[in-house]
C-alpha cells in the first residue's frame, strides 16, 4: 500500500493531500530511510512522522484499503512518542 494512503486509511493524518505534502517535505521515514508518498508501506515497518515538535514511531499491524474510525488504531502500534525540545 502507499505511504500517503496509509497514513490517511490509519487516521495518523486526517487528509491524504496532508499526508502527500508531510511526505514530500522529507518528516516521514519507514524503517530509518526517508518516505515518499509513493513508497510501498508492508505490515511490520516502522513509520516515523515528525508532526511540529512532535515526532510519532508506529508499526504498521495490517493494510486495509478502508476502514471505520473505531478500527483505524488496529492498523498500528504506537511504539515511541518523542516531544523535540529545542
Amino acid at each position: 500500500m502507499r505511504l500517503d494512503k496509509f497514513l490517511k486509511v490509519s487516521r495518523l493524518i486526517k487528509r491524504r493531500t496532508v499526508a502527500k505534502d508531510v511526505s514530500d517535505q522529507g518528516r516521514v521515514w519507514i524503517n530509518g530511510r526517508d518516505a515518499k508518498p509513493s513508497s510501498t508501506v508492508k505490515v511490520g515497518d516502522e513509520l516515523t512522522i515528525q508532526f511540529g515538535q512532535k515526532k510519532v514511531t508506529v508499526r504498521v499491524e495490517q493494510l486495509t484499503e478502508s476502514t471505520r474510525k473505531e478500527d483505524a488504531a488496529h492498523m498500528y502500534t504506537l511504539l515511541r512518542e518523542e516531544a523535540n525540545n529545542g
